[in-house]
């Protein structure tokens, strides 16, 4: 029954940040879209932009792997 939760707590610690990242990526996507058509030269910053929200899906899963790792020492 412990993994049962120990697992869920991993998935709830991925989905989340990856429930967040989307939204946040859906309001920017349309936004660097229309800034890259009148001004080239923001593609640095709309990378930079996109790429921001990735690294809460990143830290997710350490928190994951954590959390796994964890469980199993138990």
């Amino acid at each position: 029954m412990t993994i049962l939760w120990i697992s869920l707590a991993a998935a709830v610690a991925v989905a989340i940040p990856a429930l967040a990242t989307a939204w946040a990526q859906s309001r920017i996507g349309p936004a660097a879209a229309a800034s890259l058509a009148e001004k080239p030269e923001l593609s640095t910053t709309v990378i930079i932009m996109l790429a921001i929200p990735e690294t809460m899906v990143i830290l997710g899963f350490v928190v994951a792997v954590i959390i796994m790792l964890r469980g199993a020492a138990a």
